[in-house]
């Protein structure tokens, strides 16, 4: 649930606190999880509906996400990827060194800074057999977690994805985010071990924390051939064949039957291996193990396929990206163990039927639906990726937008190459496009108007890195013009009007999240901004209970107001689940809630509202620093109305007076979020990132040590992190890097707490709170 920060030596200290947050109407995608079982009957069923030229088609189209960990390769896997595929007629380098760049980080910063900012979306096609072509629709995505909604909305439409892993590093901290996210939209996964050229690669340490920390049966289906420098194939361990990477760009395949001595043992232990995992997780396996007889490559590899598409199981290729070794049997691997779009269940909400979920049936002969997933600002104007679930369209064709009824004529229909384009009159479901001319929001459903189909809302991680910014000129269209378009672009990039400090405050996932989107202004619309310090965003929470009773009174002449509200704050941690309509399992430590016990009618239901309304309010803006309340549940049980002066707005200011009343006297708290930090660095650092963290209050939980390098982890405060991406390449000579991931809020440190509460109160003086 919660997002993590990538820092690779420069500044970017940041915060993810990910909730479940949905940015348009529909639901939440976990609220309709099914086990695979039950999604295959469904699924079985969607494809009889299926013509066979539907079901020839979508068996040669793939929908793939690249993802990983903040530089594990990525961005050069795709490059490769395009290349073999030939797409691409050279291989450039990520970080724009020769002058060109990596297809796919188009933007000038992103090869600047040798890093993904924006997740791009392509299509090519592969032969994985004579006369047997694949089409792929590819996303690459970022790894830092300032950009997690680009990996968010990629994975939302996506079929499969391709999980990166480092041969060096293993599973990182943003690697188990990216597992959660890929787990959040059910998307399986087949994992490729990158870097296996690099010194101290080890692929078999790699697929163990795979299953340790990923929670995920996996098994290598590939064993390399050489090692680290040495590294010069590897042996197909399914078919027993060997695999030669050669050629000057890994471009020539030499198989032979032949496996090296020396890797005759491995290859069989790793055979069998394979063969007892996929054995508990796959029915006809099982049966072979049980009765001791060898599977046939074909039982092996549709095991493999069905464990896989149910998200049961990842088979591990090997190989290096940037010595161009080990991709295309990758790209053979999505074709053979990846989901095409009909056999994966989408879902979508019954507008017109009070919201009931309907199951999408990928036909071209059925109703058009497609989710606008990705907005971006071309030089023809906003750019829309839609994914087509249902249906198709055609272009010059009508569609219409949900959630306003409108009518819109499809003008364009591109396919997209990075940033180049490819016009094509007609996209069929189950396939990735993009087009101009449409006003709308990420995450909106088009249909061609026969239905009032929805599909479900995605995650968006809450924002907890603020600055305040000002442009330094006075070209206030142009910086409106800029916060504007990135808001529409960016769920997580978001900006409002400070009216006490008269500052417009943005906010957004990290401090490398908001500079990204400063520099942008400042090249895209010739904007220079002055920005302030981030802020960290506290919460207010109570730790005890308190009665409360209060009158709220007002005459001045004619109809005045009057509401009396009787009742009882406590923190939500110590209520009985039940009692707010949760599950013993859920956690409610930090959720609001407010009910009523009012007996005898003393309070009419609308006045209650009116309450409730109060109580949001409140929750909105706590009394102690302006915050945002956590963790409190409130019950009005009593009270009196007068039948003259009482209102809705009375019971409201009421309800907002007793709150703040009964919030005071139950052990109010201002919380502040705690940090898992991740500290990677050389061996030799090690008692200096000690002191270091010892320095910043941080309290240290583990350390590991590898070869080279030690892990740290800690939990620091977040208010204690600005500038550590600094302070850590002082005492690593620049080794060092760090990640981050929220933990929990705990109470500030009483200084801390008092300062903040000084600060707004002297900040509001003479206003009322």
């Amino acid at each position: 649930m919660f997002g993590k920060i990538a820092s690779t030596g420069w500044r970017s200290v940041t915060a993810a606190l990910r909730g479940p947050v949905p940015f348009q109407r529909g639901f939440q995608v976990s609220a309709m999880r099914k086990s695979y079982e039950e999604e295959k009957i469904v699924i079985d069923e969607l494809s009889a509906k299926l013509t066979d030229e539907d079901v020839a088609r979508l068996g040669r189209m793939r929908n793939i996400g690249i993802s990983a960990h903040i530089d594990s390769g990525k961005t050069t896997f795709t490059e490769r990827v395009l290349f073999y595929t030939g797409r691409i007629k050279a291989i450039h380098d990520v970080r724009g060194r020769d002058g060109v760049g990596a297809k796919m980080d188009h933007m000038d910063l992103e090869r600047e800074k040798g890093i993904t900012i924006q997740s791009a979306a392509t299509y090519c096609s592969w032969e994985r057999a004579p006369g047997k072509n694949l089409h792929f629709n590819l996303i690459d995505t970022p790894g830092h977690i300032d950009f997690t909604i680009e990996v968010e909305r990629a994975l939302r439409v996506l079929d499969g994805a391709v999980l990166v892993v480092c041969a060096v590093s293993g599973v990182q901290s943003q690697t188990v985010t990216v597992d959660r996210q890929m787990k959040r939209y059910n998307v399986p996964r087949i994992t490729f071990i990158n870097k296996m050229d690099r010194m101290g690669a080890n692929p078999w340490k790699a697929i163990e924390q795979i299953r340790t920390k990923l929670k995920i049966p996996a098994a290598a289906v590939q064993v390399p051939i050489g090692s680290e420098k040495d590294l010069i194939g590897a042996v197909d361990i399914i078919n027993r064949k060997s695999i030669y990477y050669e050629g000057s760009q890994g471009e020539k395949l030499r198989i032979t039957e032949e496996i090296p001595a020396d890797l005759q043992d491995l290859v069989e232990e790793k055979r069998s291996e394979l063969i007892e995992t996929l054995a508990d997780v796959d029915d006809e396996i099982a049966e072979c193990f049980i009765d001791e007889v060898e599977p046939s490559v074909e039982q092996i590899q549709g095991a493999i396929r069905r464990a896989t598409i149910a998200r049961k199981f990842t088979p591990v290729f090997m190989g290096s990206a940037l010595a161009n070794k080990g991709i295309q049997p990758v790209l053979d691997g999505v074709c053979d163990y990846l989901p095409d779009p009909s056999e994966i269940l989408n879902t979508a909400l019954d507008l017109g039927n009070e919201e009931t979920p309907v199951n999408l049936v990928p036909s071209s002969t059925s109703p058009a639906v497609a989710l606008a997933f990705k907005l971006e600002e071309g030089k023809y104007g906003q750019l829309t990726y839609l994914r087509v679930y249902q249906g198709k369209l055609r272009k010059g064709s009508m569609i219409t937008h949900v959630k306003t009824g409108k009518k819109i004529k499809l003008a364009r229909l591109v396919r997209m190459h990075s940033e180049e384009m490819e016009d094509v009159d007609e996209i069929h479901a189950g396939e990735i496009c993009a087009t101009f001319g449409i006003d709308c929001a990420s995450g909106d459903t088009f249909t061609d108007g026969s239905v009032d189909y929805s599909m479900s809302s995605m995650f968006v991680p809450d924002a907890v890195v603020s600055l305040s910014i000002s442009p330094k000129t006075k070209d206030a269209a142009n910086f409106s013009k800029a916060v504007n378009r990135f808001q529409k672009e960016d769920p997580t990039f978001r900006v409002h009007f400070d009216k006490d400090s008269k500052e417009t405050i943005i906010s957004g996932m990290g401090e490398l999240h908001l500079e990204i989107y400063v520099e942008r202004m400042k090249r895209e619309y010739n904007v220079e901004c002055t920005v302030g310090r981030p802020r960290v965003s506290y919460r207010e929470s109570i730790l005890g209970s308190a009665p409360f009773d209060y009158t709220h009174k007002k005459q001045s002449g004619g109809a005045g107001q009057f509401a009396k509200v009787m009742g009882k704050m406590e923190a939500t941690a110590n209520v009985d689940p039940e009692e707010i309509g949760a599950t013993l399992g859920d956690d409610i430590k930090f959720r609001n809630h407010f009910q009523t016990k009012v007996v005898g009618g003393k309070i009419s239901e609308k006045f209650l509202l009116a309450c409730q309304k109060g109580f949001e309010d409140c929750c909105e803006k706590g009394p102690l620093t302006g915050s945002r309340v956590l963790g409190v549940h409130m019950v009005v049980d009593d009270g009196a109305t007068h039948v003259v002066d009482s209102s809705e707005m009375a019971f409201r200011t009421a309800t907002q007076f007793a709150f703040k009343q009964a919030f005071l006297n139950s052990q109010p708290v201002v919380l502040e979020p705690i940090m898992n930090v991740v500290i990677t660095a050389p061996n030799e650092f090690q008692g200096a990132v000690i002191g270091l963290v010892n320095k910043l209050g941080g309290l240290i939980n583990d350390t590991e040590n590898a070869a080279d390098d030690f892990n740290l982890t800690s939990d620091c405060s977040l208010n204690n992190l600005f500038g550590f991406a600094s302070k850590l390449r002082a005492v690593t000579q620049g080794k060092g890097e760090f990640t981050m991931e929220f933990k929990e809020y705990q109470p500030a440190p009483p200084q801390l707490q008092k300062q903040l509460i000084e600060d707004y109160t002297k900040k509001n003086k003479g206003g009322d709170n």
